[in-house]
């Protein structure tokens, strides 16, 4: 059973995707097999025979080299760009926790170390209906995943960093790093930005991902050592 870390933002469009693609690429390093694995995924584009085309997945597995995988790499896949919870329920297709815990199970046995991405921010519903209500942190929860948080490096984000690490703090979800995406070292504001989420929250920010990066400035024993 391959060892797990989850990926989680501070909000939508601040490049998890980008960046757990570099974690996964990173991990490669060390000889190990690297993968990945999202719930679900809305804003899906389509294919010229009317398919949905899993964009996250096929980008982390493009350079991530992960190559053809024996198991989904996304379990739900929608085409409206909105939460989970309302692409689930617009196109009649809910999601069930049995399906994620079981196609995550799946992926967890085929890989040395696998990278889960999150949807959104960390309470982003996935499914909220008379049946059943449960949002991304009660998934982690039930998984017993550690979590690493990206957060973009402009302004707003010790807001959004603060608070995310707050609410993981509350339920009782270990945040393991931080990343700073979309960092510029010339930039005083992103600077001081990164001293402030680290004090406020006491969390290390373990790398800083530049505009076009296409490599962590970590080591990959050090990232690997945060899997579990």
């Amino acid at each position: 059973m391959g060892k797990c870390l989850f990926v989680t933002g501070t909000g939508t469009d601040i490049g998890k995707t980008y960046v757990t693609a570099l974690m996964v690429k990173k991990l490669r390093a060390l000889g190990k097999t690297s993968g990945y694995y999202k719930a679900a995924l809305s804003g899906a584009e389509r294919d010229s025979s009317g398919g949905l085309l899993p964009g996250d997945a096929d980008y982390v597995r493009k350079v991530g080299n992960i190559g053809k995988s024996a198991v989904p790499l996304v379990s739900y896949v929608y085409p409206e760009p909105v939460s989970p919870h309302l692409a689930a329920r617009l196109n009649q297709q809910p999601i069930s926790m049995d399906r994620l815990n079981a196609d995550f199970a799946r992926a967890r046995s085929c890989f040395d170390y696998l990278t889960v991405e999150g949807s959104g921010g960390i309470v982003c519903p996935l499914r909220w209906d008379r049946e059943e209500k449960f949002c991304l942190d009660d998934w982690i929860r039930q998984l017993g995943l550690s979590v690493l948080m990206v957060a973009d490096s402009g302004l707003g984000t010790i807001n959004a960093a603060v608070l995310t690490a707050e609410h993981l703090q509350k339920i009782g979800i270990p945040l393991k790093g931080i990343i700073f995406n979309r960092f510029h070292s010339g930039s005083i504001m992103e600077k001081d930005n990164l001293r402030m989420v680290e004090e406020m929250t006491g969390i290390p920010v373990i790398a800083k991902v530049t505009e076009n990066a296409t490599d962590l400035e970590i080591e990959a024993e050090e990232l690997a050592a945060l899997y579990e």
